[in-house]
């Protein structure tokens, strides 16, 4: 069950304000080891950034869809929430094949340019998705 934090605009925003300022902050310094040419640095700090979505965003992407959690309890009270809801479930599931394919080619390939456009691009998913929750589901 997730915790009443979810339940209230000002506590959820500040979930979504603080795990978004911690992947900017972390991204732009990934940025920065790759620009200085600090290739090893930047790969750990790529891995540690990976670690910092999954534990931070994805983990409070899962709390607000599992069963009889957050979205539960609003299509419950609202039925013509059904439709945002999937399109919110679909944010979710595109961070993580994101994140997905970031680990994967990490694993086989060199941190690159393209890598760091998808970390960027997790940012302005993430952003979108959260403002459009926060105004779809807390009216």
């Amino acid at each position: 069950m997730s915790g009443p934090s979810l339940r209230q605009l000002h506590a959820h925003h500040s979930i979504h304000e603080g795990g978004l300022s911690g992947a900017i902050t972390k991204t732009e310094e990934l940025e920065e080891f790759m620009q200085a040419g600090e290739h090893v640095v930047a790969k750990y700090a790529a891995h540690h950034l990976i670690d910092y979505w999954e534990t931070r965003i994805i983990s409070h992407a899962d709390a607000e869809e599992e069963i009889g959690g957050f979205y539960d309890e609003k299509l419950t009270q609202q039925q013509e929430l059904a439709t945002a809801i999937i399109q919110l479930k679909r944010d979710h599931d595109l961070m993580k094949m994101i994140l997905k394919n970031i680990k994967d080619t990490l694993a086989t390939e060199e941190l690159n340019d393209a890598l760091l456009q998808q970390f960027q691009a997790l940012i302005v998913l993430n952003n979108l998705h959260s403002r459009e929750e926060e105004r779809l589901l807390f009216v």
